[in-house]
């Protein structure tokens, strides 16, 4: 039995280290970006809510009511939408990120173990061809297992985009129906 490498251990150990590190950034930036993004839209929901409400108290009859109630609507609907999408953007770069991290990583893990295993097939005592070929047949099943979880996460990124796609579609006919709502309560 061979002593192990310190050398490569060490390696190994600061490539790891290196990737934690990079995922790590990349939680917190995430973080930040969305903590800024909330409070960007929480200070606008309040300064638009007490502007409304200031509008509203100064209505002097229903009608004007719910015509201002029907204008006021309109915005705060596409000011949703502006933050969903906002949210979404975000959460799907960050996958993007973290994705591509991980497909790198994954593959120096899976070049070094190739190396590694093709090293032991040439100086195994007999029967080591065995253990070498357990070794490059586990390493393809998780390769493939990599590579569908990879696939599905792709996947539930496009059907996460297709969902905001057809909900923006939906609110430009909500837009729509919320200025004729406006409109017939002026008549």
């Amino acid at each position: 039995m061979s002593n192990p490498n310190f050398d490569q251990l060490t390696a190994a150990q600061k490539a790891n280290a290196e990737v934690m590190t990079t995922l790590l950034r990349t939680a917190f930036d995430g973080v930040e970006r969305l903590t800024a993004l909330n409070m960007a839209a929480s200070r606008e929901f309040f300064n638009n809510t007490m502007a409304g409400t200031q509008q509203m108290l100064s209505a002097k009859d229903p009608q004007a009511l719910a015509k201002l109630n029907a204008e006021l609507a309109q915005p705060n609907a596409a000011k949703w939408m502006d933050y969903s999408r906002s949210v979404y953007e975000l959460v799907s770069e960050m996958q993007k990120e973290v994705t591509s991290v991980m497909e790198n990583q994954y593959g120096s893990f899976t070049k070094n173990i190739n190396t590694a295993v093709e090293k032991a097939k040439t100086s195994a005592p007999v029967g080591g061809d065995v253990f070498a070929a357990t070794m490059q047949s586990m390493l393809s099943a998780s390769t493939k297992a990599f590579d569908n979880m990879t696939g599905m996460a792709k996947q539930l990124s496009d059907i996460a985009e297709a969902n905001m796609a057809a909900a923006s579609k939906v609110a430009t006919p909500a837009k729509s129906a919320t200025a004729a709502a406006a409109k017939k309560a002026a008549k």
